[in-house]
């Protein structure tokens, strides 16, 4: 049995943990906003924005950017030229 030659880019379980501990950690915020004001609705916005929180630093750790090719003009473009 042959295994393949890529392994994988991340850690499935770090994204988890990303997304687990956001709604967690901004759940618990808005509940205690809510405790502390007297309101209802915080605990849902803490969870909501947790979780947004969650997806957006997955995304920024596991984006990869495309390696530039050697022949390519971005590659090859000098920042000082600006004429």
């Amino acid at each position: 049995m042959s295994q393949p030659d890529e392994k994988p880019k991340g850690d499935p379980w770090h994204a988890f943990g990303y997304i687990v501990a956001g709604v967690a950690f901004y759940g618990l915020l808005g509940w205690l906003a809510d405790r502390w004001l007297g309101t209802r609705y915080l605990v849902a916005i803490g969870i909501l924005a947790g979780a947004a929180m969650g997806i957006y630093m997955t995304f920024a750790r596991f984006r990869q950017e495309p390696p530039d090719e050697p022949g390519s003009p971005q590659a090859q473009s000098d920042p000082q030229d600006t004429e």
